[in-house]
């Protein structure tokens, strides 16, 4: 056992030689994380479409259901959840399974019939600031158009319309982005390091030396993806402190749990690196295949589009990107405040798929070795 772990250590010694030589390691680790930051701190994002919405309505009246009726059928929103209390609008909230909530309150029929003024509220998860911007912007014009068909010109005046962002006040897009490039940065140097370091050892012809050394398969395997979970991990408190004191990104969720998701998150990049290093021959090739995962992996996670507004077929294809889960508990954590009681989902099902690729990609990487 001890051999072993002497073993494991001098190739972890080996591999982190072989990065702070080569220069292109070294700027996927010290220079990318800090150039997407500052990107994506700052980018556009688009507008959106099939909003989630709760409709709380304590009015129970047909004007609320005209209201609804209103709001549905503009293509804007999409009424998924008809709680009955406070607590379920605020868990819906937490658990992220909604963006707006429209709250109705009693006598809003009442008070428009007799001309009085009343009170909706809308409640917006600010998460994603420009989410939230437009579906209140959407919100806001269907009931002051409603109100003016109610009631003639005289109807922006009955109707007050309150909008409160939750998690995000200000509704900054760097709240939003800031987070994500955490998960996109792990993912990016993780798959790149481990698939062009194991592809660099076949190129050289160093591989087969290695091969005839006392090194195990698992050995091997360990002594090349532990530098580059230790460089995952090192990146994660970089941006997190860049992020914090360069855009003031709030951390409102328990940062014991950032560690241990990030673990579980590398499980599946590790394991896609893994597999890339099997079926390409040079660097070139696994640096151009490694792109050629991280775009649509990007693309398919919810972080530039929502992944409402995609085609369905799109939508279940998302469930095998591990970047999808990991967006949702880094900004829980980060905007929400949320801990493992609202988070489990997304780490079990991270769990579960990375547990998967890393263990397909090893036996792979194995019979390619013997």
């Amino acid at each position: 056992m001890l051999k072993s772990i002497e073993r494991i250590k001098q190739m972890v010694i080996k591999e982190f030689i072989h990065i702070l030589r080569d220069r292109r390691m070294k700027a996927i680790v010290f220079v990318v994380p800090f150039l997407q930051t500052l990107v994506f701190g700052y980018a556009v994002t688009t507008d959106v479409n099939n909003v989630p919405t709760a409709v709380y309505d304590l009015d129970r009246s047909l004007e609320s259901r005209e209201l609804v009726r209103r709001m549905t059928a503009s293509g804007y929103f999409q009424v998924l959840f008809r709680p009955e209390s406070a607590t379920a609008v605020q868990d819906l909230l937490d658990r992220g399974k909604v963006t707006l909530v429209l709250q109705i309150n009693r006598g809003f029929s009442a008070d428009l019939n007799r001309r009085k003024p009343t009170a909706i509220q809308i409640l917006v998860d600010g998460t994603d600031s420009n989410t939230a911007t437009v579906a209140m912007d959407y919100a806001t014009r269907i009931i002051t158009k409603y109100a003016l068909d109610e009631a003639g010109r005289t109807a922006p005046a009955l109707v007050d319309v309150r909008a409160l962002a939750w998690y995000n006040p200000d509704l900054k897009s760097k709240n939003y982005n800031v987070p994500g490039v955490i998960a996109m940065v792990i993912m990016l140097t993780s798959l790149l390091l481990t698939s062009m370091a194991i592809v660099r050892e076949r190129e050289v012809g160093t591989m087969e030396q290695l091969m005839v050394t006392p090194l195990t398969p698992l050995e091997l395997i360990l002594g090349k993806t532990i530098p580059f979970a230790l460089i995952a991990f090192f990146d994660m408190v970089l941006i997190t402190a860049f992020g914090v004191l360069t855009f003031n990104i709030p951390v409102r969720g328990p940062l014991a749990l950032l560690p241990v998701s990030t673990a579980i998150y590398l499980l599946s990049v590790l394991g896609i690196g893994l597999f890339i290093s099997t079926i390409a021959r040079t660097q070139q090739q696994a640096l151009m295949a490694g792109f050629l995962f991280y775009m649509p992996a990007v693309l398919l996670s919810g972080f530039m589009f929502p992944i409402e507004n995609m085609p369905a077929f799109f939508q279940y294809l998302t469930y095998a990107n591990p970047l999808r889960y990991f967006l949702v508990i880094i900004r829980g954590l980060f905007l929400k405040g949320n801990g493992l009681s609202i988070l489990w989902p997304q780490m079990a099902a991270l769990l579960v798929l990375g547990a998967a690729v890393i263990t397909l990609s090893s036996l792979r990487f194995r019979k390619r070795l013997e």
